[in-house]
């Protein structure tokens, strides 16, 4: 088990405060069933209350945008992208060459209001992220009806619409049964995260965009980029221009203008925000930092013993600082993670200088570390992030007794690289197993499901990631009292959803079960037969 911390400020001297954990933890028991949805209700993940009839609509053939009393005025484009996209893969699946002319026109919607009440479209931690779906408007029949907050909560509103609609191969068109809908919806769980490993193996931007639009779809809204580690240091940092000696060749890199893109730049596309993702950067100190020597061989405390990071050499921390320096004019979401977990400090006590070192400031090893940490926070600090660390596991419930927030992903249930964990698993995961104190459960902002890179690369991320990763998300989304008591209840949807993101270029595995043949995680189909039944 680990724990993922974070502080907002340090105690002088040997004390500090932290007051954000992500930790991993055994948990058992949920509450609510639901097999393919409430009557047939397919979406996923199930939102917060939804009422339906049985009536059909059509999608009609101009479908447009309107924004009528609207206080947003999308000058970013971030709607109108959203907007675009939402008709992207509505109508992605099949060729839509239907005459909606020749249907019943009162059963033919011919676009989307949205109603946004904030003027802004700054995305951060903590945004209003509710909507409320009307399709149709009762106002206005011929048109469904978009109300939320943000921007953002509207992007998720198209997300669920988009879940609604169908390819009719009798009419050609695409349809909108069991109308009217009324849904109203808001997360659970403000930090709904998916971990990203790009030092075990290098992934290509365009496989990192792909992650992200996969994320919108299961309505997840933090990209935890762990961006390098021991194995490979494939950013780009202008300040320590060297550091990138690192990475495993010349073209298995990212330049900082690439990171801008994926996060969110006024010359750039911002990818991750105008989906609504968040972006986590992590720099992993004092640990899992062998590849920072590449460059600058100094920062190991020697050449046989090249990890921890040198805790006596203060270029190490002009080198964080660096670093962190050019993270705060890309990387703009508020925490920043600096991990800290698998450090072996035996090497600083090898090591005849860091030893001596030691001894002059009075520091034994785990002293050295605690001011090794408390440093780069400090740093971290000073540029204006609030800091995360993994730290030891098992500590949720003293965690948020102390009034510290935490943040869940456990080893044994929320690592994807476990292929042997079951979707069932993810989904049974509970963040607030053993909290029962209402104080104390708000402290718990969310979780996040990890795909550490070992045994993933371009060809098979996303097979590892869905649809497991589309069990937490429900988990994290919706209300504690809506989620199945047992798995096997939401088997059908979460299969309808995992073909939906197959339909939508996202190769998701199919919900293998664990077989002589099969691990759970990444398994191919074992023989012919319908994508919702795989």
């Amino acid at each position: 088990m680990w724990v993922l911390g974070v502080t907002e400020r340090r105690v002088m001297g040997a004390f500090w405060v932290l007051n954000l954990v992500l930790f991993l933890v055994q948990v058992v028991g949920i509450k609510g069933a639901h097999g393919i949805g409430e009557h047939g209700v397919r979406i996923w993940p199930m939102p917060l209350s939804v009422s339906h009839s049985h009536k059909s609509l059509y999608v009609g053939k101009d479908f447009k945008i309107m924004s009528q009393g609207s206080k947003y005025k999308d000058a970013s484009g971030i709607l109108k992208d959203g907007f675009s996209r939402f008709l992207a893969v509505v109508k992605g699946a099949h060729v839509v060459d239907g005459d909606t002319s020749k249907l019943d026109q009162s059963r033919v919607l011919q676009g989307l209001n949205v109603f946004i009440s904030s003027t802004k479209d700054e995305l951060q931690y903590g945004i209003d992220e509710s909507y409320k779906l009307l399709v149709p408007s009762p106002d206005k029949p011929t048109y469904a009806h978009l109300e939320a907050q943000t921007v953002y909560g509207a992007l998720h509103g198209l997300q669920t619409l988009s879940q609604l609609c169908q390819f009719n191969f009798s009419s050609r068109v695409i349809e909108i049964l069991m109308t009217p809908w009324i849904i109203n919806d808001q997360p659970r769980f403000s930090f709904r995260g998916l971990l990203i490993d790009t030092s075990r193996h290098y992934q290509p931007l365009p496989i990192i965009k792909n992650v992200i639009d996969s994320m919108a779809y299961a309505k997840l809204n933090v990209l935890h980029w762990h961006i390098v580690d021991t194995q490979s240091f494939p950013l780009e940092i202008p300040s320590y221009p060297k550091l990138w000696d690192g990475a495993y060749s010349t073209s298995e890199r990212y330049t900082m203008a690439d990171a801008a893109e994926i996060v969110r730049h006024v010359l750039c596309d911002f990818y991750a925000q105008k989906r609504g993702i968040n972006v986590l950067a992590e720099l992993d100190v004092p640990g899992h930092a062998l590849s920072w020597g590449k460059g600058y061989p100094s920062l190991w405390p020697s050449k046989d013993c090249q990890e921890p990071l040198d805790v006596s050499n203060e270029f190490t921390f002009k080198v964080i600082d660096g670093i962190l320096s050019d993270f705060s004019k890309v990387f703009k979401y508020k925490f920043v993670h600096l991990g800290g977990d698998e450090v072996n400090t035996s090497c600083w006590t090898l090591t005849p200088h860091v030893s001596k070192w030691l001894k002059e400031h009075s520091m034994n090893e785990s002293q050295a570390y605690q001011y090794f940490v408390l440093q780069a926070q400090k740093i971290a600090l000073l540029h204006g992030y609030e800091i995360v660390n993994w730290l030891g596991g098992g500590v949720a419930q003293r965690v948020v007794a102390a009034g510290l927030r935490c943040i869940v992903s456990n080893q044994d249930k929320w690592y994807l690289d476990h292929l042997d964990t079951t979707w069932e698993q993810f989904y049974m995961n509970e963040p607030l197993t053993n909290i029962t104190k209402s104080e104390q459960q708000k402290l718990v902002i969310g979780g996040e499901v990890c795909m550490w890179g070992e045994t993933v690369d371009a060809s098979d991320i996303q097979q590892t990631i869905w649809p497991r990763a589309a069990a937490a998300a429900e988990r994290l989304w919706t209300p504690y009292d809506k989620l199945a008591k047992e798995a096997k209840q939401v088997t059908g949807r979460l299969a309808h959803f995992r073909c939906l993101l197959n339909q939508r270029g996202i190769a998701a595995a199919p919900l293998a079960a664990d077989t002589p043949l099969t691990q759970p995680g990444r398994s191919a189909p074992l023989e012919p037969g319908s994508c919702y039944l795989q």
